[in-house]
């Protein structure tokens, strides 16, 4: 047969021998078919974009203080924001498909609520990952990895002792 086409197997064919529509959008046509969600390939986020977003939202959840705190010296006795000489937050990640597991290790004020900074750090970074990334949380570990104390930061300087 001169000008025969071939179709893919259970394409429905017109009496002329051409495809018919069958609805599903998915035609080859020139008239730039769609192709099929399965077939168009996925977006994928690195870990460590993940880590970064998730480190970002332990800076803000440390950084907020946790009552009516006008001032820094407040701030500081409450255990609000980042203490002097502290690093940092450390992010590490795994994705794992549409999920994520966080694990947060941190440095806090003390004298503070650590149960209550903790929850914050676990909120904030699991509503920041979700909203940002697309990700579904499924852990965020926070590992406290050592208390700042006022106290003995000054004394630390002057080379005083604490008793």
């Amino acid at each position: 047969m001169a000008g025969a086409t071939a179709s893919p197997p259970g394409a429905r064919r017109t009496a002329e021998g051409g495809e018919a529509d069958d609805g599903s959008g998915l035609g080859g046509g020139a008239g730039g078919g769609r192709v099929r969600a399965a077939e168009r390939g996925a977006t994928s986020i690195a870990d460590r974009v993940v880590a970064k977003i998730a480190a970002r939202a332990a800076r803000e959840a440390l950084g907020t203080a946790s009552g009516p705190a006008a001032g820094t010296a407040d701030r500081a006795e409450q255990g609000g924001g980042l203490p002097p000489g502290a690093g940092p937050p450390r992010t590490t990640v795994v994705v794992h498909r549409d999920s994520a597991r966080v694990h947060v290790s941190l440095e806090l004020g003390y004298p503070c609520d650590l149960g209550a900074r903790c929850a914050a750090v676990r909120r904030q970074v699991t509503r920041r990952v979700e909203t940002l990334a697309g990700l579904a949380v499924q852990e965020v570990a926070v590992h406290v990895e050592r208390l700042h104390s006022a106290q003995t930061s000054d004394k630390s300087v002057s080379g005083g002792r604490v008793r």
